[in-house]
């Protein structure tokens, strides 16, 4: 099993950039393909990126493609997802996930191992 600890949200204000991470335990990400989704009030849970364990593969949604960049750090069992020229519309919970054998990487059904999320919002 792995433990999923995200971290680095906040307030910035639009074109700004935060960087959050997504810190695991307990096995290494080297192992899952580690996505990052998003969830604002009232919405579905949105898939935005993932990076895969295998071969290090990234794949991005086209609304966040060109400004976020997800990252493993294998040294520190951490991903990270660089948001930068960050919208309005990216204010929402980010959540990081895990899985194993994942097909649809799009779909939250396919992970196991979920973080408690981090709040970003967007705001001038």
């Amino acid at each position: 099993q792995v433990q999923l600890v995200e971290s680095g949200g906040g307030l910035v204000q639009p074109g700004g950039s935060l960087r959050l991470s997504c810190a695991a335990s307990g096995s290494s990400l080297e192992y899952y393909t580690i996505a990052w989704f998003r969830q604002a009030p009232g919405k579905e849970r949105e898939w935005l990126s993932i990076i895969r364990g295998n071969d290090g593969s990234t794949y991005y949604t086209p609304s966040v493609k060109g400004r976020f960049t997800i990252s493993r750090d294998n040294a520190k069992n951490t991903v990270y997802l660089q948001m930068n020229s960050l919208k309005p519309e990216d204010t929402a919970v980010y959540y990081c996930a895990a899985g194993g054998g994942v097909v649809l990487w799009y779909s939250p059904n396919d992970y196991g191992y979920w973080g408690q999320g981090t709040q970003v919002a967007v705001s001038s």
